[in-house]
């Protein structure tokens, strides 16, 4: 019924354990967005890859993969994005793959985007726009001694990324 193995047989080596394969790629769902609080303001440009929250007061561009404007939050410049939702004010222009307009928004500024939904109650002055591409026909400034001129079309959301180059002049 029970045997033994003989004494000079090599111990049997584990089976093989079977490593699992690498999981996709999802930044942007695995990492927190990043915050900007209700006592911050903020004077220049944001620029994230992954997703950014605004609670407070921005003075100038926003560039991210997602944005939501909380209802107490203001951002006076413009938006690029691949999904934008505004709760607060906004005053410039919203460049986005989607945008949603929440009931407490209140934006002033045209809009370009390839979805958009507006909440009853919301208030928008301005242009909206449909595009298949709304991040790709952007033109980014480019700094020089004399002032700005916008770059040439990368048609690329990358681009919206990438410093700015100065120009030779």
């Amino acid at each position: 019924m029970f045997s033994s193995k003989p004494k000079d047989t090599a111990p049997a080596t584990p089976p093989m354990m079977a490593t699992p394969a690498p999981a996709p790629k999802r930044a942007r769902q695995l990492s927190a967005p990043s915050i900007i609080s209700a006592d911050m303001v903020i004077n220049g440009t944001l620029a994230s890859t992954g997703d950014i929250q605004i609670d407070g007061r921005v003075e100038g561009d926003v560039r991210s993969v997602g944005l939501v404007i909380g209802e107490k939050a203001e951002i006076h410049g413009e938006i690029y994005a691949e999904d934008v939702t505004v709760r607060g004010k906004v005053v410039g222009r919203i460049r986005a793959r989607k945008v949603l307009l929440a009931a407490t928004s209140h934006v002033e500024g045209d809009i370009l985007h390839e979805a958009f939904a507006v909440e009853s109650g919301a208030f928008f002055e301005g242009n909206c726009r449909h595009s298949d591409n709304p991040l790709g026909d952007v033109q980014r400034p480019v700094v020089t001694t004399t002032g700005y001129q916008p770059e040439p079309d990368s048609k690329t959301p990358a681009a919206l990324f990438a410093p700015l180059q100065p120009v030779a002049g």
